[in-house]
Protein backbone atom coordinates (compact mmCIF):
# COMPACT_ATOMS: atom_id res chain seq x y z
CA UNK A 1 0.00 0.00 0.00
CA UNK A 2 1.33 3.59 -0.91
CA UNK A 3 0.79 6.09 1.60
CA UNK A 4 0.18 9.63 1.17
CA UNK A 5 0.59 12.05 3.93
CA UNK A 6 -0.04 16.41 3.58
CA UNK A 7 -0.03 19.36 6.85
CA UNK A 8 -1.94 21.97 7.34
CA UNK A 9 -4.48 23.89 8.98
CA UNK A 10 -7.42 23.48 7.06
CA UNK A 11 -9.99 26.07 8.33
CA UNK A 12 -12.86 27.06 6.42
CA UNK A 13 -13.10 24.30 3.94
CA UNK A 14 -13.09 25.14 0.36
CA UNK A 15 -12.74 23.94 -3.20
CA UNK A 16 -8.52 24.38 -2.86
CA UNK A 17 -8.30 22.13 0.21
CA UNK A 18 -10.67 19.46 -1.62
CA UNK A 19 -8.46 19.57 -4.77
CA UNK A 20 -5.79 19.39 -3.07
CA UNK A 21 -6.89 16.33 -1.13
CA UNK A 22 -8.13 14.41 -4.36
CA UNK A 23 -4.69 15.31 -6.40
CA UNK A 24 -3.20 13.95 -3.11
CA UNK A 25 -5.04 10.62 -2.61
CA UNK A 26 -4.07 9.98 -6.11
CA UNK A 27 -0.80 9.49 -5.58
CA UNK A 28 -1.35 6.90 -3.54
CA UNK A 29 -3.69 4.15 -2.00
CA UNK A 30 -3.68 5.57 1.95
CA UNK A 31 -4.24 9.55 2.77
CA UNK A 32 -3.08 10.73 5.86
CA UNK A 33 -3.59 14.60 6.73
CA UNK A 34 -1.35 16.12 9.59
CA UNK A 35 -3.75 19.12 10.54
CA UNK A 36 -2.52 22.26 13.04
CA UNK A 37 -3.33 21.98 16.61
CA UNK A 38 -4.58 24.75 18.31
CA UNK A 39 -1.17 25.71 19.76
CA UNK A 40 0.73 24.89 16.97
CA UNK A 41 -1.23 27.56 15.28
CA UNK A 42 -0.78 30.22 18.32
CA UNK A 43 2.84 29.35 17.99
CA UNK A 44 2.77 30.47 14.26
CA UNK A 45 0.54 33.54 15.50
CA UNK A 46 -2.52 31.75 13.20
CA UNK A 47 -5.76 31.15 14.94
CA UNK A 48 -8.24 29.03 13.49
CA UNK A 49 -11.80 29.60 13.03
CA UNK A 50 -13.06 25.93 14.02
CA UNK A 51 -11.19 24.15 16.76
CA UNK A 52 -8.46 21.32 15.98
CA UNK A 53 -11.49 19.31 16.95
CA UNK A 54 -14.30 20.52 14.69
CA UNK A 55 -11.55 20.89 11.31
CA UNK A 56 -10.32 16.82 12.24
CA UNK A 57 -13.73 15.87 12.29
CA UNK A 58 -14.44 18.00 8.81
CA UNK A 59 -12.02 16.40 7.10
CA UNK A 60 -12.23 13.03 8.49
CA UNK A 61 -15.67 13.52 6.67
CA UNK A 62 -14.47 14.11 2.89
CA UNK A 63 -13.38 10.66 1.14
CA UNK A 64 -10.24 11.08 0.25
CA UNK A 65 -9.15 11.24 3.59
CA UNK A 66 -8.19 8.24 5.67
CA UNK A 67 -6.64 9.41 8.48
CA UNK A 68 -6.37 12.57 10.29
CA UNK A 69 -3.28 13.22 12.91
CA UNK A 70 -2.41 16.37 14.58
CA UNK A 71 0.87 18.46 13.85
CA UNK A 72 2.13 19.55 17.05
CA UNK A 73 5.48 21.20 15.92
CA UNK A 74 7.18 21.96 12.48
CA UNK A 75 9.86 19.39 12.99
CA UNK A 76 7.85 16.60 13.53
CA UNK A 77 7.71 15.70 10.00
CA UNK A 78 10.48 13.42 9.55
CA UNK A 79 9.14 11.12 12.70
CA UNK A 80 5.64 11.00 11.11
CA UNK A 81 7.11 9.75 7.60
CA UNK A 82 8.65 7.30 9.42
CA UNK A 83 5.96 6.44 11.88
CA UNK A 84 3.67 6.03 9.48
CA UNK A 85 5.79 4.29 6.71
CA UNK A 86 4.73 7.46 4.17
CA UNK A 87 6.13 7.28 0.46
CA UNK A 88 5.29 10.38 -0.54
CA UNK A 89 4.63 13.46 1.52
CA UNK A 90 2.83 16.78 -0.64
CA UNK A 91 2.43 20.12 0.41
CA UNK A 92 1.25 23.18 -2.04
CA UNK A 93 3.86 24.67 -4.41
CA UNK A 94 3.58 27.77 -2.48
CA UNK A 95 5.92 25.55 -0.16
CA UNK A 96 8.87 24.88 -3.23
CA UNK A 97 11.69 23.62 -2.27
CA UNK A 98 10.84 24.12 1.96
CA UNK A 99 10.72 20.28 2.55
CA UNK A 100 13.35 18.98 0.33
CA UNK A 101 14.91 17.35 3.52
CA UNK A 102 12.36 14.68 3.26
CA UNK A 103 13.42 13.60 0.13
CA UNK A 104 15.93 10.69 1.73
CA UNK A 105 13.11 9.42 3.39
CA UNK A 106 10.18 9.49 0.55
CA UNK A 107 8.94 10.87 -2.32
CA UNK A 108 8.36 14.74 -2.36
CA UNK A 109 5.53 16.56 -3.97
CA UNK A 110 4.78 20.14 -4.28
CA UNK A 111 0.98 20.55 -6.31
CA UNK A 112 0.18 23.82 -7.99
CA UNK A 113 -2.47 25.72 -5.54
CA UNK A 114 -6.00 26.15 -7.02
CA UNK A 115 -6.42 29.45 -8.23
CA UNK A 116 -8.53 32.48 -6.74
CA UNK A 117 -9.30 30.37 -3.65
CA UNK A 118 -7.93 30.30 -0.17
CA UNK A 119 -8.58 30.47 3.59
CA UNK A 120 -7.09 34.17 3.57
CA UNK A 121 -9.22 35.29 0.75
CA UNK A 122 -12.36 34.06 2.30
CA UNK A 123 -11.78 35.59 5.48
CA UNK A 124 -10.75 38.84 3.98
CA UNK A 125 -13.75 38.58 1.58
CA UNK A 126 -16.04 37.83 4.36
CA UNK A 127 -14.54 41.20 6.52
CA UNK A 128 -15.20 43.40 3.77
CA UNK A 129 -18.70 42.04 3.22
CA UNK A 130 -19.66 42.69 6.87
CA UNK A 131 -17.83 46.11 7.06
CA UNK A 132 -19.33 47.19 3.96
Amino acid sequence: MKKVITYGTFDLLHTGHINILRRAKELGDYLIVAISTDEFNALKGKKAYYTFEQRKAILEAVRYVDEVIPEHTWEQKVEDVQKHNVDVFVMGDDWEGEFDFLKEYCEVVYLPRTVGISTTKIKNDLNKANNG
